[in-house]
């Protein structure tokens, strides 16, 4: 594993890469024509965990850039979250 850190001398703030932590891995969500915004927002709140502030900063991400990151993790916990979020309609993979 690849450990590089960053850091800033001015706040002495240490920065871990996602290698160092462990999340080598993205769910990455794309936008569409399909879905409303509360579907999205609804379905990261149930599957990804997130407040609804977090969703709804998310799905705002996703219209404007047409992708976001929504979760990072070991490919293992992000699969059953990403099948989740395929059948509920939504466009996402694991980076």
């Amino acid at each position: 594993m690849e450990m590089t850190r960053y850091s800033n001398p001015e706040t002495e703030t240490l920065v871990l890469t996602e290698t160092e932590t462990g999340h080598a891995h993205n769910i990455v969500l794309y936008n569409d024509d399909v879905n409303t915004f509360d579907w999205v927002i609804h379905c990261l709140i149930e599957i990804c965990d997130h407040d609804a502030l977090q969703a709804e900063q998310c799905a705002y991400i996703v219209h404007n850039r047409g992708k976001c990151d929504v979760k990072s993790g070991s490919y293992e916990e992000l699969e059953p979250q990403c099948s989740a979020l395929l059948e509920r309609g939504l466009s996402a993979e694991i980076h």
